[in-house]
């Protein structure tokens, strides 16, 4: 991969270091999952905890809204719709009256 570098106004392309944890495929290497391998319960028990909690949240509120009870709240009736006049109004086209 080229990396345009600015330098005094000019651009030249260099070659990026390649990371010694991926290979030249990207693809990670046996250092790097060794490297993260510690770490993988605890991030995985992390996500799930996460995850637990956030799906618990969710339930808990579905389940408390579901248990309202909304008979002591008054409904209004419907609005009353005045009754429509007839369209007797004259449209303007370009400032002219159309009939």
């Amino acid at each position: 991969m080229l990396v345009a570098e600015s330098l005094g106004g000019e651009l030249r392309g260099e070659e990026v270091p390649q990371s010694s944890y991926y290979d030249r495929y990207n693809r990670p290497t046996a250092a790097l999952q060794r490297a993260r391998r510690p770490y993988l319960v605890k991030n995985a028990l992390t996500g799930l905890g996460v995850f637990g909690f956030a799906v618990g949240v969710y339930v808990f509120t579905i389940k408390a809204v579901a248990q309202d009870d909304f008979d002591d709240v008054p409904i209004p009736d419907a609005p009353i719709q005045p009754a429509q006049a007839p369209h007797t109004t004259t449209n303007t086209s370009a400032g002219k009256q159309v009939q």
